[in-house]
């Protein structure tokens, strides 16, 4: 593997870990840095797939005590019980929609303008629910019930819209029905582990024509530095997210959109 396309996958792997769990797209953020450093092409896109198995493991690694009692407790009446059946019924609207709607959507919006655009929409809505959303009344997982459960999960499947951000989506559904945002944003990496892992699973099978094993070291280069990079950021939005709320991350991607079309547009 040369240096440039070391530095390529080091980059992509980078930015995949530091975005992944903020809600401002990670696929997005993937197909502008593609865009820009030239990192285009069928192998590309299997690389960008496979590459979020980092970030997943990350979320594995720092809730791994929650999900060995999900394994162990789910099976009983109790709060584990309630967890599972919120994350379960969270997961069946993305499932159902991306099988149906994947082809499509990959076909129709993987590009950098509808990326820009959904930055800006998504910063917006950010920016006004953390203002006028209600007062939270649900402040664990277990407690969040199977109508908002349910709820979450199709704000979930409106992350499909490249740019929109899966968590982001997730933390604003959750938001909206009376969660508080720690426990919005436990849900949301909770909920990724079983979407990700499907949704990986599924792209990668699509792509299995395009396949290109001489790529596997730079794939592994990517993987490593998403789940390095995913630990930390998950780590540090779990400690602060209660403090610093998510209006930060509204701006952010509402200037990201703006500079990005700009960029677009000069360069016809």
């Amino acid at each position: 593997m040369d240096a440039p396309a070391l530095f390529s996958a080091l980059l992509m792997g980078i930015v995949e870990g530091l975005t992944e769990f903020l809600p401002i797209s990670s696929t997005g953020h993937l197909i502008l840095l593609g865009e820009l450093i030239g990192f285009q092409g069928p192998t590309s896109h299997t690389f960008k797939i496979a590459i979020q198995l980092g970030a997943i493991l990350a979320v594995v690694v720092v809730f791994r005590q929650t999900l060995v009692d999900l394994v162990l407790k789910a099976w009983r009446p109790g709060p584990e019980r309630f967890y599972a059946q919120n994350i379960l019924l969270a997961f069946l609207p993305a499932m159902v929609l991306g099988a149906t709607l994947h082809g499509f959507i990959f076909a129709a919006l993987f590009n950098p303008w509808v990326v820009c655009t959904a930055l800006i929409v998504g910063g917006v809505a950010i920016i006004a629910i953390e203002r006028w959303r209600p007062q939270p009344s649900i402040r664990s997982v277990p407690e969040i019930g199977l109508l908002a459960a349910l709820l979450i999960g199709f704000g979930q499947a409106l992350a499909m819209i490249p740019g929109t951000s899966r968590s982001g989506a997730t933390i604003i559904a959750a938001l909206l029905v009376g969660v508080e945002r720690r426990t919005a944003a436990e849900f949301s990496f909770v909920l990724a582990i079983p979407t990700m892992f499907a949704a990986t699973a599924y792209a990668l099978y699509k792509a299995r024509a395009e396949l290109d094993f001489s790529a596997l070291g730079q794939i592994g280069v990517g993987f490593a530095t998403a789940f390095v990079v995913a630990l930390l950021v998950v780590r540090w939005l779990m400690a602060v997210i209660g403090r610093i709320g998510f209006t930060p991350f509204g701006w952010y991607r509402i200037v990201l959109g703006t500079v990005m079309l700009a960029v677009l547009w000069a360069r016809g």
